[in-house]
C-alpha cells in the first residue's frame, strides 16, 4: 500500500485559508472589498447591532458609537497589521542575524559583548520603552516599527549565533578556510545558506508577536494614532460598552485571535516540514 503525502497534512490548509481571508486579502484590497469608508460617520446608525444579531445587511458586523462599519474598520486595520509585521521583523531579523553571525563566527568578547546586549534587550519591558518614547515624540508608525524591532530582534541574534557556533565548526568550513576564503565569504556562502530556514521559521511564528504587540500598543494608545482604524484601537473603542455593545470589540478581538492562531499554527507545520530530521519521522 503506497503511503499518503503528508505535505498537505504539514502544510495545513485552514490557517492558511484563515489567514488570507482574516489578514492578507483585507490588507491588500480592502480599498475594493470594504462595504463602507471607514472613516465615515453615519450618526443615525450608530451602535448598529449585528446582521444575526437584530442588524441590517448594510452593516454586516455593526457599527461603532460614532455609526462607522465595523467590518470596514476591520479590513482596513488588517492593512497596517501586515504592514507593520512585515517591516518589524524584516528589520529585526536583518539586525539579529547580522550580530548572530558576528557573535558565533568571532566569538570570545565580541560574542560576550553582543549577548549581554540581548540579554538587556530581554529584561527590558517593552510597554515601558514605549511609553517613554510616544512621551517624547507622541504616538506614531515609526514607534511601533522601533518597539517591535527592539523587541524581535534579540530571538533572531540568540538563535542565529547557536547555529553558527555549530556550523563553524564543520569539515566544509574547515575546508573553506584551508582554501583561503574570507570569514565574509564563508558567513555569506557557507553558513547563512544552511540557517536560512530556521529564520523563515522564526520570522513565521513572530508575526503573531508582532500583531500582539502592536495591537496591545494601540489599545493603550501608545502606538498607531487614531483615527486610523488599527485593531488595537478597534478594542479599545468599545471596551466601555463592552456589556451592552459588545460587537465593538469582539469582532476585532477575534480577528487578533484567529490571525496569531493561524499564524503559530503555520510556523509549527513550516518549522516540520523544513526540517530534515522532523520531516523523516
Amino acid at each position: 500500500m503506497k503511503k499518503t503525502p503528508k505535505l498537505l497534512g504539514r502544510l495545513p490548509f485552514l490557517p492558511i485559508a484563515v489567514l488570507m481571508i482574516v489578514l492578507v486579502i483585507p490588507a491588500l484590497f480592502a480599498d475594493l472589498i470594504a462595504p463602507h469608508d471607514p472613516f465615515k460617520a453615519y450618526l443615525r446608525n450608530r451602535l448598529q447591532p449585528p446582521l444575526f444579531f437584530g442588524g441590517t445587511t448594510e452593516f454586516i458586523l455593526g457599527t461603532d458609537r460614532l455609526g462607522r462599519d465595523i467590518l470596514s474598520r476591520i479590513m482596513h486595520g488588517a492593512r497596517y497589521a501586515l504592514v507593520i509585521s512585515l517591516v518589524g521583523i524584516i528589520l529585526g531579523a536583518i539586525v539579529g542575524t547580522v550580530l548572530g553571525l558576528i557573535a558565533g563566527y568571532v566569538r570570545g568578547v565580541v560574542d560576550a559583548l553582543i549577548m549581554r546586549v540581548v540579554d538587556i534587550t530581554f529584561a527590558l519591558p517593552s510597554i515601558l520603552l514605549a511609553l517613554a518614547l510616544a512621551a517624547v515624540s507622541g504616538p506614531s508608525f515609526q514607534l511601533v516599527i522601533l518597539v517591535v524591532v527592539f523587541v524581535i530582534w534579540g530571538f533572531f541574534a540568540r538563535q542565529v549565533r547557536a547555529e553558527t557556533l555549530i556550523l563553524r565548526e564543520r569539515d566544509f568550513v574547515a575546508r573553506a578556510r584551508v582554501a583561503g576564503a574570507s570569514d565574509i565569504r564563508i558567513l555569506r556562502k557557507y553558513i547563512l545558506p544552511n540557517i536560512i530556514n530556521t529564520i523563515v521559521v522564526l520570522a513565521t511564528l513572530q508575526i503573531g508577536v508582532v500583531i500582539v504587540l502592536e495591537a496591545t500598543l494601540s489599545f493603550l494608545g501608545i502606538g498607531i494614532p487614531r483615527p486610523i482604524p488599527a485593531w488595537g484601537l478597534l478594542v479599545a473603542d468599545g471596551r466601555q460598552l463592552i456589556v451592552s455593545n459588545w460587537w465593538i470589540s469582539f469582532f476585532p478581538g477575534m480577528a487578533i485571535l484567529l490571525t496569531v492562531l493561524s499564524v503559530n499554527m503555520l510556523g509549527d507545520s513550516l518549522r516540520d516540514w523544513l526540517d530534515p530530521k522532523l520531516r523523516q519521522v
